[in-house]
């Protein structure tokens, strides 16, 4: 009966492991070599990306035998360049633009790419215009310029976008910004609009309401593409087959941090700040509030950072609709669903 009872004891403990997260293979045994990796943030030093500098400074990468170096990233194109020349392992991006990159019909893009965490369950990507520019619609933007990052998942997704709201894409311009200069080139008058993702909304009003005394007026891109990812964890296949158990502990060591962050949004915003003075504490705690309920959507089954296979395939065949991607993508090409 001891024999039985101890048995069974096992056999429910591992059932316990197995369901919690991050239980199994999330920390390295003692005495065994760190690993060194490099992690790309999504965008600059934006509150998106504050929960790398939550997962380095409370350690949940350091138990996991992981030191991480810190980059800032450059949007979509860029931080898939990265990971291509073997600069990164690991990069936060939108997952939308890298498969739009990957599996447009002319696409020669980096197909080497794994989704093993889903940051935002909802593409975010929007256009935002200052209140009296008569840009209140999407055919507003026809005639006018729009000011984005380089190479960034706003330019990648708007021809689509465009054909299913009505809207002639050759008749709009488009002009490349750097990412801190997106809220001045519009509270300047140098350009009409710009696209940028919903939680920039308040660093874009703050500009706009300094100089104009102006709110911004925002179109999100997923009034017509509503099955679309936002942010995701990437790293590339090679390392996936190469070492699985390095991926899974880098993610699970991530996602506790996704999950402390926005339970702890001005903690994380002021612990940005600390780390990356040019992003304001208020400004990076507000962005965290306002992605929160892209995190914590319902499509992911009430857990966050999930990528449910359903949610994945109609996110591909939303793209293939709007004549984004190539037919034949399936939801194994974009998501490494053993780490998941």
């Amino acid at each position: 009966m001891v024999g039985r009872s101890r048995t069974i004891a096992l056999v429910i403990a591992t059932m316990t492991c197995a369901a919690m997260t991050g239980c199994a293979g999330s920390e390295k045994k003692p005495g065994a070599a760190v690993d060194h990796v490099t992690y790309v943030t999504a965008f600059g030093a934006a509150g998106r990306d504050a929960f790398v500098w939550i997962a380095a400074e409370k350690g949940y990468l350091r138990t996991a035998g992981i030191d991480v170096r810190i980059e800032l990233g450059k949007a979509t194109g860029e931080n898939l360049k990265a990971l291509t020349s073997g600069k990164a392992q690991f990069a936060s991006l939108d997952l939308t633009g890298a498969m739009i990159s990957t599996y447009a019909r002319k696409s020669t893009g980096f197909k080497g790419f794994r989704a093993v965490l889903a940051v935002h369950q909802h593409t975010l990507v929007s256009i935002m215009s200052m209140e009296g520019s008569g840009i209140t619609s999407p055919k507003g933007l026809e005639g006018r310029t729009v000011a984005a990052a380089a190479n960034s998942v706003n330019q990648l997704l708007f021809p689509g976008y465009a054909r299913l709201a009505g809207v002639d894409a050759s008749k709009v311009s488009w002009v490349a910004v750097q990412p801190n200069q997106l809220g001045n080139s519009l509270a300047s008058g140098k350009v009409d609009a710009l696209s940028t993702f919903l939680i920039g909304r308040p660093t874009i009003e703050k500009a706009t309401i300094a100089a104009k005394h102006k709110k911004v007026v925002v179109l999100p891109y997923s009034d017509y593409l509503p099955d679309l990812f936002g942010n995701a964890l990437i790293t590339t296949t090679d390392l996936t087959k190469r070492n699985p158990g390095l991926v899974k502990r880098f993610r699970d060591a991530m996602l506790k941090a996704l999950e402390y962050t926005i339970n702890h949004p001005d903690e994380a915003g002021a612990l940005l700040h600390a780390k990356q003075p040019v992003t304001p504490a208020d400004a990076a705690s507000a962005e965290i509030k306002l992605m929160t309920p892209s995190v914590t959507a319902k499509e992911a089954g009430s857990k966050v950072g999930a990528i449910d296979r359903a949610h994945m395939a109609r996110a591909i065949a939303s793209l293939q609709k709007a004549g984004l991607i190539q037919p034949g993508v399936t939801p194994e090409d974009v998501v490494d669903f053993d780490v998941m």
